[in-house]
């Protein structure tokens, strides 16, 4: 059975991600740097990690290796929760997470503004997916989500796409901008709810979901909208769209995307502009390069090194060294802010 999530009590075993490590697709896998440069960027290499490597069966198509893939991480991050509940020890801390419900919410904290978050997620397909309640969410219209379900895993990545800037479910679990959100909810914002959208491949399927997730946003009477990217290139439409509909509808907005702006930084960062667009977030130049020293102990396979997105001819190192750009290393340009780069322009 599947029931919603978000209520009552969760028990976090904090710091600790199950990682799952294969190769399905070989050009857009990544790199988990634990100790060497590449350390400062991944946010993983502070986690205590459970890392799982499969190997497929001959002829295994590729959607049921990720889907088997995405499951068996499901299921042994379970088994370790399960086993820590189980053994009756007490939380170190305890966080409260919570907003009144629609209709209170909407009268609370006279004089603060209304805030919305539109979170984008990446649904182009073929193997760049996400799931919501098991659904596949290219195949949903925009719709209302209340903050603590991504907490509690209604949001599972399914994505195999450029390392720097894909969403794990880890992530939606500890999705910063919520979390902002929540700590300047009754101080100087109204946060008032999430509204999940999607990333898909068409003009009219981008419109559709544009002009949906904005129409929610209007039905709340918010004052502004803070919305987060997955990915790059055809989602940086979808990330414009969004950002026009909703300030010719009189909302304003705040972006959070990463760059793509060339090894020297001086290229057109995002595939897409507009005039309205003028409150941006980056999360870092995803091409900017960075060299990891060689490791006496590798997990995982070396062998698409020079083709990962991000990789090049010669990146991998007679030395066992890995030149790489930042796109090759997991989180590094992370568009939810789960990551170590930023920058400030005033």
């Amino acid at each position: 059975d599947v029931e919603s999530v978000g209520e009552g009590k969760t028990f976090v075993l904090e710091g600790a991600a199950v990682v799952t490590c294969g190769r399905i697709v070989g050009f857009q896998e990544g790199i988990v740097d634990m100790s060497g440069k590449g350390a400062e960027y991944t946010p993983f290499s502070k986690t205590c990690n459970v890392v799982l490597v499969f190997e497929p069966k001959d002829g295994l198509e590729k959607h049921d290796y990720e889907k088997a893939f995405r499951l068996a991480g499901l299921k042994a991050a379970m088994y370790l929760a399960k086993c820590v509940y189980e053994s009756g020890g007490a939380a170190d801390k305890t966080e409260t997470y919570e907003i009144a419900p629609f209709a209170e919410s909407m009268k609370s904290y006279a004089g603060l503004p209304k805030v919305a978050y539109p979170y984008m997620l990446q649904t182009q397909g073929l193997l760049h997916d996400t799931y919501v309640y098991g659904i596949d969410a290219k195949r949903i219209l925009p719709t209302i989500l209340h903050p603590n379900e991504t907490m509690d895993g209604a949001v599972v990545s399914g994505n195999c796409v450029s390392a720097c800037d894909k969403n794990s479910t880890y992530v939606h679990q500890n999705n910063p901008v919520i979390r902002s959100l929540y700590e300047r909810h009754g101080k100087d914002i109204n946060f008032v709810g999430v509204i999940i959208t999607n990333e898909n491949v068409t003009l009219a399927d981008k419109k559709r979901s544009s002009s949906f997730a904005v129409k929610i946003a209007g039905m709340f009477g918010v004052d502004g909208l803070v919305i987060s990217e997955e990915g790059f290139g055809n989602p940086d439409a979808d990330l414009i769209m969004n950002c026009r509909r909703a300030e010719m509808a009189g909302i304003k907005t705040v972006l959070i995307t990463d760059e793509y702006a060339g090894r020297d930084g001086a290229s057109q960062s995002l595939a897409d502009a507009a005039t309205e667009a003028n409150a941006v977030v980056t999360a870092g130049n995803a091409n900017m390069t960075v060299t990891l020293p060689p490791q006496e102990r590798i997990i995982g396979f070396t062998e698409y090194v020079d083709v990962i997105a991000g990789g090049f001819d010669g990146s991998l190192k007679p030395d066992g060294s890995i030149e790489v750009e930042l796109q090759a290393i997991t989180g590094a340009t992370c568009e939810l802010g789960f990551n170590k780069l930023g920058a400030e322009t005033w």
